[in-house]
């Protein structure tokens, strides 16, 4: 599985004139469409910086490229609306092209990131699922999440992204590869398991569970012998 995703250029239409637009709802929409370009040409711009392994000028403008998004975001914009200009709802065609570079600039984060030498593999596992919000089938989204997931210690969590990456690309060697790792881990857990529980009730810890008792039995029947036996105080 190639470490970084949607490495193709995005193909963003230029703003037509539309009939019954006013100026300044031309000029927003121009805008629009000009903010979609640039995170584009960022994001491909970071793309070249991955091929050439240069992962920290990569990682700077992919985050850039989701800056520049943030502003046409939505599910941003909600939160803030009231504060500034507001810009005008996106079009079907517009929301696509976001949700696209958003989705390609996440997943070639934690692409990165993973090639880095101390990993974050929260922020990785992060990154992965913001894009499975939008896309729930990305293979490579799902296969990140599956060994964040992993490395973080929940392999039954792994192994649900891996199970569904597997699906999507039952012949890739690398998803095959973490798979068979998550249920190497599975079954040693489940033998640790097992083993806590037969050390827990084993015969040996039975009969010495036994032993302490009747020590205690036998200890209590000394004491009343002896109080049985022990001569009458002479009473007041």
């Amino acid at each position: 599985m190639e470490a970084a995703g949607g490495d193709e250029s995005m193909d963003v239409q230029g703003e037509a004139a539309l009939p019954g637009f006013s100026g300044h709802q031309h000029a927003s929409v121009k805008q629009v469409w000009t903010s979609l370009e640039e995170a584009a040409r960022i994001k491909t711009e970071g793309n070249v910086f991955y091929k050439d392994k240069n992962l920290r000028s990569a990682i700077g403008r992919y985050h850039r490229a989701l800056l520049v998004l943030r502003g046409l975001d939505p599910d941003v914009m909600v939160s803030v609306k009231g504060f500034g200009p507001e810009m005008p709802a996106l079009s079907p065609e517009q929301e696509a092209s976001l949700r696209s570079t958003q989705g390609d600039c996440y997943n070639n984060l934690a692409a990165c990131l993973l090639q880095r030498t101390s990993v974050d593999y929260s922020r990785v596992r992060d990154y992965s699922l913001r894009v499975l919000q939008w896309r729930p089938g990305d293979a490579k989204a799902l296969y990140r999440a599956g060994v964040a997931t992993l490395e973080m210690g929940d392999a039954h969590g792994a192994k649900q992204y891996l199970t569904r990456a597997c699906r999507e690309q039952p012949n890739d060697a690398n998803v095959r590869k973490h798979l068979q790792r998550v249920e190497e881990k599975l079954s040693q857990d489940l033998q640790r398991e097992k083993a806590m529980y037969r050390g827990m009730f084993s015969p040996s810890m039975k009969s010495g569970s036994e032993e302490g008792i009747n020590q205690t039995h036998r200890g209590g029947e000394g004491v009343l012998a002896k109080q049985l036996n022990a001569p009458n105080e002479a009473s007041n």
